[in-house]
């Protein structure tokens, strides 16, 4: 068979072409992200009750969905959260579920509820994963000077309807989201005097208003041929049909809406401010579809910005522009990794010319890293993966790995021509010697990864597509290694080669004597292997660090909050607003320079982006310096915390999870009967952190952790209520509409509806509690009295939010330690804390504390790592009996295994040491699982070529040693080839090189430290076993 292929040039030179030109389009296909789409397992239900208190949202809307929702299959976790005016149901599935089928199963199960209140809006169905978070921000804004004198806040409707909907016609696009302004709204300020005096009340207004406010089909009429649909048009038009609105008949006179009431367009009362550098702004955020390409959306979406600021905004007196986006650090991560990739590449190059001597010997050997590296785009496409991180990634590791295979072969054909045959014949010779060796090296490289299908957390996901992207690289270097190396090689000159004669170079002299001298005799062999199994398990005992989840992924953008206390409304914090940037503005665009030298209290910002509701304050803001996000994050921390009572927290923006900290977050919850119980024991365990960890960031939901919202709860006098024959329903409505608001019907504006909103002419949308108790209503027997002679008013405390975890009311702590400490740290030291305060009796039996978050998954990732690896140890094992037909040979091979583990740990811990930070996470930890396919590619060498020795007649030692002199330069090529390649990865810093940089680190050191094991302990290991079973066959 490798007699035809060396013979038949030109059809190789055809497959690798057809190859190449299959990979390239592969390549120019491939979407680019920033890391893997990572598994949707999350579906939100919103539901909208304008003006609802949480108390009646619980009751009302959370209950109920509840009693369907927590039956469903598979359901994890049921999260329930109950605000003014709007409940939220987050239910978390297992890893594996189709999520489509979910979605139905809760829309179904959504369906069963059996009635909602009258002014509540029908549930939305959500459903999201981490990787599609919003990664472009643009901010639409007067044109400079506002000519037009626009009130942004009534600009959110033509936004909505003129701009987003063009926005979300580019492709990969999933959804826009909008913040800040408010959506218009018709209002009719109600004169109550107005009212009394014809005597109207305000539900009769409404009862009016809804029985004119109708369209009715009247089906169809035929008259002659044709055909005529037939509809009774009641509708209100424009805002005249609604001042004409008949309320009653007075004799011969009409009583219209006019008489009573004012209307206007106007626009709902604001609940957030959005403002950009200072300037009040309507953001759009850009969320992306699944397995769509990044870049592609951002120059699809600038072009489209650019029309839409021509055609849309310019003629109504608006501008638009990008505020920040996560694409450039895209973009520079995979920039990063393909420079390194290069440099990598260029590097093994060079190793492999200092070895071989000859252009065109080392030409043949590197020619598998272009064909290599095009086969792995291949593979990832037929896998339906992507261009990203950490695919880059896994191709760049395999570039040192794709050389291996190479070199074994070149090195063996090598030999084959010193012995005198021709070219052909050499080739073939060659090939055919070691073909075994790297089919087994390859083979066990690639089954190491077939666990990892089985690791279905985060870390599972995102690793699949290095060992996609690794195997196919491997896989095609094997290809490569048995066709097109000898095709070339038979038509090659070797005498560069031959003539440097780099096998007896004096360093590679010295490694054999040394290797020779230790396998000589037992007691030095007894003494090496003792000496490195000792080493070894110093190594693993006292260099492995703790684990941490996920990196946090190490993009230069923080977003801290600031949370009330509970009873805040919006002017108050608005007004903490003003201050906050008069404070933070003057720092946007400084020289961090400045802060260097000790002339900013803290550094100076990119940008800052700030969202304002009565329940906090947002910023989202860069450095001006990468460096400086920590410091940046403490200062905007120590500005919160100059205002009494409210709580500050601050997190990395992270391109893994959401971005509250999420992959290092210690998550408890808090659960009981009793919501002031609850609440005490979360205080104490916030208090209680603070004094545990060394400036943690701490948030709890909900942000507050007290029963201080002010309630007003109106209590009727049912005597008097029924005296004048008002139902709770119809008083309930009358007093939300002389204040807060209540809601009418819908007028329709073209296609969009507006909703037609009740409000008293003394106060409209504003209303004061001071004007409460004298609120005149007209009752429906036609007396208008004071609300107070009707209803007792009584003020009261409650909790502003009311959150549910499966059915329970719960409260939530996200704990970030600092970076010094290690999540599994971290989760030891709360666990111990939430002991201590049980054994001392602080935490009541009647309250349960959970972990959860990444805690907890931390948890189940190193459970289904650890199962995972035995079941890769036994595949290789497995592997290695049916090449060498021999149950024993690959054990001693698997030794080498724990002994290329501890390598790696001890150069994790050394890379710490000199200060590049690398903490031992799950990623990390997958390299291990490359280090169990890839260290025993040299030992199969030794072992194997011994095992022929023994068979020709040598005695242990020798047998060993010639192995050993005879495989030494394609291990060291091999090796030193290898780490060539990663080192770039590895030791050079850059955007996202914290997602890969812990793998390659692993498998960079491991590979280092078995190249050392294998000439040396596994020398002595080989000999001794020989030695033995020779003694003992004898």
């Amino acid at each position: 068979m490798f007699e035809r292929i060396v013979r038949n040039g030109t059809l190789m030179t055809v497959i690798v072409l057809i190859i190449t030109l299959l990979g390239v389009l592969a390549a120019l296909r491939i979407p680019v992200q920033m890391i893997p789409d990572l598994e949707v397992r999350t579906i939100s239900v919103l539901t909208r009750w304008s003006g609802a208190t949480p108390q009646d949202v619980e009751k009302e809307i959370l209950i109920e969905q509840e009693e369907y929702l927590r039956n469903l299959p598979n359901l994890r976790r049921l999260t329930a959260t109950a605000y003014s005016g709007e409940a939220e149901i987050e239910l978390e599935f297992p890893f594996g579920v189709d999520i489509t089928d979910a979605l139905i199963r809760v829309n179904n199960a959504l369906s069963q509820v059996p009635a909602y209140p009258d002014t509540v809006d029908q549930p939305q169905i959500l459903s999201s994963s981490f990787s599609s978070n919003s990664f472009m921000y643009f901010s639409v804004y007067p044109q400079a000077g506002n000519p037009r004198g626009l009130d942004m806040d009534m600009m959110r409707d033509f936004i909505d309807d003129e701009v987003r909907p063009r926005m979300e016609s580019v492709q990969g696009v999933s959804m826009v989201e909008m913040r800040g302004g408010a959506e218009r709204q018709i209002q009719v300020l109600l004169d109550a005097q107005a009212l009394a005096q014809f005597g109207l009340t305000v539900v009769g207004v409404r009862d009016a208003l809804r029985e004119r406010n109708q369209d009715v089909s009247g089906g169809e009429v035929d008259s002659g041929k044709r055909r005529y649909l037939l509809r009774t048009v009641g509708r209100f038009e424009n805002l005249d049909d609604l001042n004409d609105l008949i309320l009653q008949r007075q004799g011969d006179s009409l009583v219209r809406l006019r008489d009573v009431a004012t209307v206007v367009m106007d626009h709902f009362p604001v609940r957030q401010i959005s403002r950009f550098n200072g300037n009040p702004v309507i953001m759009l955020a850009v969320r992306r579809e699944t397995g769509s390409n990044v870049i592609d959306i951002k120059q699809g979406m600038l072009e489209q910005v650019d029309l839409i600021k021509k055609e849309v905004l310019e003629p109504a007196g608006m501008d638009m522009s990008l505020m920040s986006d996560d694409v450039r650090y895209v973009e520079a991560s995979v920039a990063n990794v393909w420079i390194n990739l290069s440099i990598g590449a260029v590097f093994a190059t060079l190793v492999m010319f200092l070895f071989l001597r000859s252009v065109r010997i080392t030409a043949v050997g590197v020619i598998g890293i272009p064909i290599c590296t095009i086969a792995a785009f291949l593979g990832l496409l037929l896998a339906g993966r992507t261009i990203n991180v950490i695919s880059m990634a896994g191709i760049a590791f395999a570039i040192g790995m794709t050389l291996d295979n190479s070199i074994v072969v070149l090195e063996s054909i090598e030999m084959e021509r010193r012995k005198g045959l021709d070219r052909i014949r050499s080739a073939v010779s060659g090939i055919q010697k070691v073909w075994p060796a790297v089919f087994a090296s390859t083979m066990t490289t690639v089954l190491v990864f077939l666990p990892v299908v089985f690791i279905q957390e985060e870390a599972g996901q995102l690793y699949s597509d290095i060992a996609i992207a690794v195997s196919a690289s491997i896989l095609v270097s094997m290809l490569v290694a048995m066709t097109v190396i000898p095709t070339l090689s038979a038509r090659l000159d070797f005498s560069a080669v031959m003539d440097h004669d780099g096998e007896h170079s004096r360093w590679m002299k010295a490694i054999n004597r040394w290797a020779t001298q230790l396998s000589a005799t037992r007691p030095r062999q007894l003494a090496a292997l003792g000496i490195t199994l000792a080493i070894a398990t110093a190594i693993v005992v006292f260099l492995t660090p703790p684990a941490e989840y996920l990196p946090e992924g190490e993009e230069p953008k923080t977003f801290a909050s600031m949370n009330a206390p509970p009873g805040y409304n919006l002017e108050t914090m608005a007004a903490i607003a003003d201050e906050v940037e008069a404070e933070l503005l003057p720092l946007v665009g400084q020289d961090p320079q400045a802060y260097d030298r000790g002339e900013l209290f803290m550094p100076p910002l990119k940008y800052m982006n700030l969202g304002v509701s009565a329940e906090n304050l947002r910023i989202i803001a860069e450095p001006m310096d990468p460096a400086h996000m920590e410091p940046m994050m403490d200062g905007i921390t120590q500005v919160y915390r100059q205002y009494p009572g409210m709580r500050a927290f601050a997190a990395r923006g992270s391109i893994i999870s959401s971005n509250d900290g999420g992959t290092r977050s210690v998550t408890l919850d808090v659960a009981g009967k009793d919501l002031a119980e609850i609440y005490d024991v979360a205080r104490t365990l916030y208090r209680e952190a603070e004094t545990v960890f060394d400036n943690p960031r701490i948030q709890s939901q909900p942000a507050s952790l007290s029963l201080a919202q002010p309630l007003i709860e109106v209590r009727p006098i049912w005597s008097r209520a029924a005296e004048v024959r008002f139902s709770t329903r119809d008083l309930g409505y009358t007093v939300a509409a002389l204040t807060d608001g209540a809601f009418l019907d819908e007028f329709f504006l073209g296609d969009d509806k507006v909703d037609i909103y009740a409000y008293s002419d003394r106060t409209g949308s504003s209303p004061s509690l001071t004007t409460l108790p004298g609120l005149p209503v007209h009752t429906p027997i036609g007396a208008t009295v004071p609300l107070s002679s009707l209803a007792d008013l009584q003020e009261t405390v409650d909790t502003s939010v009311v959150r549910r975890v499966n059915g329970r009311r719960t409260v939530t702590l996200n704990i970030i330690p600092p970076r010094s400490v290690p999540l599994e740290s971290g989760v030891a030291q709360v666990r111990t804390m939430v002991q201590q305060l049980r054994d001392n009796g602080v935490i009541p039996d009647t309250i349960s504390i959970s972990l959860s978050g990444a805690s907890d998954q931390l948890q189940a990732t190193q459970q289904s790592l650890s199962g995972n690896y035995v079941v890769a140890l036994l595949l290789v094992y497995l592997l290695l009996v049916a090449i060498f037909k021999h149950w024993g040979y690959p054990l001693l091979i698997m030794t080498t295994i724990p002994l290329g583990i501890a390598s790696g740990l001890l150069g994790l811990a050394l890379m710490n040491a000199a200060g590049i930070s690398q903490p031992f996470d799950m990623i990390t930890m997958l390299g291990f699982l490359i280090l169990m396919g890839t260290v025993v590619n040299n030992p199969i060498l030794i072992v194997h070529e011994a095992t022929l020795n023994m068979r020709a007649g040598s005695i242990a030692a020798q047998a060993v040693s010639d192995a050993v002199a005879s495989r030494l330069r394609p291990i060291a090529m091999t090796t030193i080839t290898t780490v060539c390649g990663l080192a770039p990865l590895v030791l050079i810093p850059g955007e996202g090189t914290e997602l890969y940089r812990g793998v390659g680190a692993i498998v960079l050191f491991g590979l280092l430290g078995t190249a050392i094991v294998t000439v040396t302990f596994l020398a002595c290991l080989t000999a001794l076993i020989f030695s033995l079973s020779r003694n003992s066959s004898a």
